[in-house]
C-alpha cells in the first residue's frame, strides 16, 4: 500500500480550538463514548495541549495529552501522547479550506476520525469525505457515526 498522503499545508493557529467528532473507527479507548469533542490549544513551547472529552453512560470522561508537529514543512503530521512514553501518529489527510472540517488518520489506516467545528455535518459533504478517505485506502465500512445529539 502506498504511503498515506496528508494535506499540503496546515495553519496551526487556525486548526486550534474545538472539534466535534462526527465519525471514527471504533477504538477501545473510546468505548461507549458519545458527545466526543477534542480541544486543541497551542502552548508557548510550540506543542499542542489536547483535551478529549466524551460522555460514557451519562458521565463526562476527560483525557489530556500533548501533540507535537513532526513535519514542519506541512504541519500536517503530528504525534499525540496521552500516556508517556507512548504516542500515536496523527496525520491530517483532509481539511476544509475554511477549517470547518478535518479528517485525521494513521498511516497504517487502522485509525480514522472525521471532525467538524459543529456537532452536525452537512449531509452532502459527508459522503464526499467518505469517498476521499476510501480513495486513500481506508475501509470506510468500519466508520461509526458519533452521537452528538443531546450533548449540552
Amino acid at each position: 500500500m502506498k504511503e498515506l498522503e496528508t494535506v499540503a499545508k496546515v495553519d496551526v493557529q487556525r486548526y486550534m480550538g474545538r472539534w466535534y467528532e462526527i465519525a471514527s473507527f471504533p477504538q477501545s479507548f473510546q468505548k461507549g463514548c458519545k458527545c466526543t469533542v477534542a480541544e486543541y490549544k497551542l502552548m508557548d513551547n510550540g506543542k499542542v495541549q489536547v483535551t478529549n472529552s466524551c460522555n460514557v453512560e451519562g458521565k463526562k470522561k476527560v483525557v489530556k495529552g500533548k501533540a507535537w508537529i513532526t513535519d514542519k514543512q506541512t504541519n500536517a503530521k503530528l504525534k499525540v501522547s496521552f500516556f508517556w512514553p507512548f504516542s500515536g501518529k496523527y496525520w491530517i489527510i483532509d481539511l476544509a479550506d475554511d477549517y470547518s472540517y478535518a479528517v485525521v488518520g494513521h498511516p497504517n489506516r487502522k485509525y480514522l476520525w472525521i471532525l467538524s467545528r459543529t456537532p452536525q455535518m452537512d449531509k452532502q459533504l459527508y459522503p464526499q469525505i467518505l469517498d476521499r478517505a476510501h480513495a486513500k485506502g481506508f475501509d470506510i465500512t468500519q466508520l461509526q457515526v458519533t452521537t452528538q445529539a443531546g450533548c449540552d
